[in-house]
């Protein structure tokens, strides 16, 4: 699923009420330094006008003495808060991608946190040398680097050589020294994109390098692989164009899961037993028998609708009469009630632009064909 529902699916079992507040937090310009300071105020007056009781207003007024300042602009912040303790507190990088949201219901609203960090996935950037190298781990639409540093040999690297038979052996030597230096960072790469599961890994650096790196890469890693035609290991380089190259393969990578999936779903239509939901209702139905693997929704879409969250499986429900038995606990927007059923039953979730499943905005890939016994 979506990483940002995986870590925090467990909340979705306990009780409420939960406070979900998501909203601006950038400080860098004077109208926002005042705004900085009349935050924590304007927050709670209107929690305090939904019901939040006064052990979790205290908390939000606590927690949002904490600024943003000295991150830079612009910056989100998400925050849940339950029964007078701060849950999820995290200043979440870029503009409101959705607008605010400032709420008390019965369960936690994760839908601001899911389209703000809709797929986490790990991506490695590795900077080529002929001495070595460092390998970047990040995940998308967050500002993490974890980085290494691979330091190989720099004999005969820096090195004049003379001329005739001795010039021979120093450039066989040399390039001897290359290819052991990009083989032992072909060697950490491997490690880092199988230890994280990387989705794409892109090289860039030394033209000599990046090539020598990329022919000694394990077939998985060669299978993600993209490369960037940027020496970005001397003096000068322009790391706000490396930095954008970078993001546009991270889009592209996007994308292109965008449309496998819409090609699989396409795959599934007018098949007698479809392994395949389309339109909410049908949607719904699936994730209360824990059949959906891929929930697939558009940004924006069902906002106006609404569905009961339920204390047990099915998790969710469109009416009382589709209960099975299970407590009532509330009634909420449809996409948080979704993404609440998704979490609790494993499933993934990806979100896609609007228009992208016209007509229905909802459809979803299933564990096993509608209409068999499993």
């Amino acid at each position: 699923m979506s990483s940002a529902l995986h870590s925090h699916a467990g909340l979705y079992k306990r009780p409420g009420p939960w406070v979900t507040v998501y909203t601006d937090a950038s400080t860098g310009a004077g109208d926002s330094l005042h705004a900085d300071d009349a935050r924590p105020e304007l927050i709670a007056g209107a929690l305090y006008r939904a019901g939040a009781d006064k052990t979790d207003l205290k908390a939000v007024r606590v927690a949002l003495t904490r600024s943003a300042k000295g991150l830079p602009d612009p910056v989100a912040r998400f925050l849940l808060v339950n029964d007078g303790e701060v849950e999820f507190d995290e200043f979440l990088p870029g503009r409101l991608v959705m607008p605010q949201v400032i709420d008390v219901g019965p369960v936690p609203n994760l839908v601001p946190l899911v389209h703000h960090r809709p797929e986490a996935f790990a991506y490695v950037v590795a900077e080529a040398g002929r001495d070595g190298g460092v390998i970047h781990l990040h995940h998308a639409h967050m500002a993490d680097d974890v980085s290494t540093e691979v330091e190989g040999s720099t004999e005969n690297l820096k090195k004049i050589p003379g001329g005739g038979a001795s010039q021979g052996g120093y450039l066989h030597r040399t390039e001897n020294i290359w290819r052991a230096n990009a083989a032992e960072l072909a060697g950490e790469i491997d490690r880092v994109v199988r230890s994280c599961r990387a989705r794409l890994l892109i090289i860039a650096g030394d033209i000599r390098a990046r090539n020598l790196v990329a022919d000694q890469l394990s077939e998985a890693s060669k299978a993600i692989l993209s490369v960037i035609e940027s020496h970005t290991r001397t003096d000068g380089a322009d790391r706000d164009a490396f930095a954008r190259q970078v993001a546009e393969r991270v889009a592209a990578s996007i994308e292109a899961e965008q449309q496998r999936l819409l090609e699989k779903l396409e795959s599934q239509l007018g098949r007698d037993h479809p392994e395949s939901a389309v339109g909410l209702g049908a949607v719904v139905h699936a994730l209360q028998r824990a059949q959906v693997e891929t929930l697939l929704l558009e940004r924006a879409a069902w906002d106006e609708q609404r569905l009961l969250a339920l204390a047990a499986e099915p998790w969710l429900s469109a009416s009382t009469n589709e209960t099975a038995g299970a407590r009532l606990i509330g009634t909420i927007t449809a996409p948080s009630a979704l993404l609440r059923a998704a979490a609790l039953t494993d499933a993934n979730v990806v979100l896609f632009p609007p228009g992208a499943l016209d007509p229905h905005r909802i459809a979803a890939l299933l564990r096993w064909p509608n209409g068999s016994s499993v």
